[in-house]
């Protein structure tokens, strides 16, 4: 019985061991279907996910190829830019240098100027120098010169006094020829020189060659002007201060002994004439000296070279005879054909001589 409990014992050993070894068997079986049906599972869902994203695949491929391109593009833009940027440093680094030559240039050339100036200055104060001792120089000269000048106008005068100059020179003023005798204007004809060369109260009436005064005279009383007679004649001088002084006019009108052609005209506003057509353009070279809108009024005779601005013929009252009066006004005009007129010019000197004899 003993026995038979062990047998079965142990059959029932062996049974448990049978069953737990095929159950072991079973449970490997299964885990390896369950790894077969896992991986099968997950083989057909990459196989169904790789066909659902094959476009956006392509898609993801051509936009990774234009962007390969652009960023070809790109590359070649920025070698070409970095070879201009290379050129564009190459022309700064030129220009910089010559800029720098030109700072060198500019150091030297005002270093020059610099010295210049100061040589120039140094030249200036030295010239400065020496005009200034030339200047006192001279000044000492001019003194020297001022003070034998005096002692020659002392031993001059000294000379005029104990020899009577004075009376010599007046005897020799005397001594001179009148260069025309003495003929006096009719008394209406003077009037009409004296209207026609529109004498006013401001004016300064010259006479030249005065005779008697009687212009003068005339001009005074009639316009209330101031007015100088002048002649070389003291017969003629000594009449016109008698018709002055009979006349009253002193006051306004002086009567001088003088050589006319030495006159200076230049304040004069009015010159009255009754010489020879010679002696009107000897006259010339001082009535040029007129001031502008002066007059100069002649009696009967031009002045050749010279156009008057009017010319007007009467009859006199007093020796019922024609005259002509010619006006002119400064500046003078110059007359055109002079050359051709030489003739009948010497015709009239001729003439006017025959009239004052």
């Amino acid at each position: 019985m003993a026995i038979e409990s062990g047998g079965v014992a142990g059959q029932e050993l062996s049974a448990e061991r049978t069953v737990h070894v095929m159950k072991k068997e079973r449970n490997t079986k299964m885990t390896r279907l369950g790894f077969t049906l896992t991986f099968l599972t997950v083989v057909c869902c990459s196989l169904f996910l790789g066909g659902c994203d094959r476009g956006k695949e392509q898609e993801a491929l051509a936009e990774a190829a234009a962007a390969r391109a652009a960023l070809a593009k790109a590359q070649v833009a920025f070698a070409k830019s970095e070879k201009e940027r290379n050129i564009l440093q190459s022309e700064l680094d030129a220009v910089i240098e010559e800029r720098d030559n030109l700072q060198e240039q500019v150091k030297e050339l005002t270093k020059e100027r610099d010295e210049a100036v100061n040589k120039a200055k140094a030249a200036q104060t030295a010239t400065e120098e020496d005009l200034m001792n030339q200047l006192a120089a001279q000044l000492e000269k001019v003194s020297e010169l001022q003070a034998q000048n005096k002692e020659l106008q002392d031993a001059i005068d000294q000379l005029l006094i104990d020899f009577k100059v004075g009376e010599v020179t007046e005897v020799v003023k005397q001594s001179r020829e009148p260069d025309v005798i003495f003929v006096p204007t009719p008394q209406d004809v003077v009037e009409k020189m004296l209207e026609l060369a529109k004498v006013k109260k401001d004016d300064l009436v010259y006479d030249l060659g005065c005779g008697d005064g009687r212009i003068v005279v005339t001009a005074a009383k009639k316009y209330g002007c101031k007015a100088v007679g002048f002649d070389i004649d003291p017969q003629r001088v000594k009449e016109s201060l008698e018709n002055v002084e009979k006349n009253k006019v002193g006051h306004l009108v002086k009567i001088e002994q003088e050589d006319i052609f030495t006159l200076d005209l230049s304040k004069v506003n009015v010159v009255t004439l009754y010489l020879l057509p010679s002696l009107n353009v000897k006259l010339i070279p001082q009535l040029k000296k007129l001031k502008p809108g002066s007059r100069i009024v002649s009696h009967d005779f031009a002045m050749k070279g010279v156009k008057p601005d009017k010319v007007i013929t009467l009859t006199s009252k007093e020796d019922e005879s024609e005259h002509e009066v010619y006006l002119w006004t400064a500046p003078l005009k110059e007359e055109a054909g002079e050359d051709t007129e030489a003739e009948e010019e010497t015709e009239t000197e001729e003439e006017a001589s025959t009239f004052f004899e």
